[in-house]
């Protein structure tokens, strides 16, 4: 396992959901919701620099055949504008797309169980699903010795 703390970011068109892992790159917990639209790369950044974060991990959302749609392509677009506002932050692979079927369902799930509800999980589900996401990719590169998903490269 790579060292160094990770950030997983779920992209929504309204909300993003952050989550960090711990600087082992074991455990991945429910961070922060930034507001999707003007400052949100920016915010991501500081979370990125406040951390020491060596990865970021943003959710490709795809359909259960593995089909991608706007939605993965929206994510595509956002973690490309994010690596190329994280460049010199992180290495040059720092920003990576990740699978992230059923994310927000496990989330919403767990949620549910842990009795919070309504409003109080609508404000959270985003972080949960980000934390999600984190901790399959980190548990993937545990099993595979392999970092998780695919390398993104900035836009200009």
């Amino acid at each position: 396992m790579r060292p160094g703390a990770r950030l997983g970011v779920d992209v929504g068109s309204v909300r993003i959901g952050v989550a960090r892992s711990d600087p082992r790159g074991v455990l991945a917990t429910p961070l922060e919701t930034v507001r999707r639209g003007k400052g949100d790369l920016d915010r991501i950044a500081e979370l990125v620099a406040e951390y020491e974060a060596v990865e970021v991990i943003v959710g490709l959302p795809t359909s259960l055949s593995g089909r991608s749609g706007p939605a993965a392509d929206q994510a595509r677009r956002f973690a490309e504008a994010l690596a190329g506002r994280l460049s010199g932050l992180l290495p040059d692979d720092g920003v990576r797309l990740y699978d992230e079927r059923l994310t927000t369902v496990t989330a919403e799930t767990g949620l549910r169980q842990s009795g919070v509800r309504g409003k109080a999980r609508r404000q959270v589900v985003d972080q949960a699903a980000a934390a999600v996401l984190l901790q399959a990719a980190l548990d993937g590169e545990r099993l595979t010795g392999r970092p998780p998903g695919e390398t993104v490269r900035g836009s200009s």
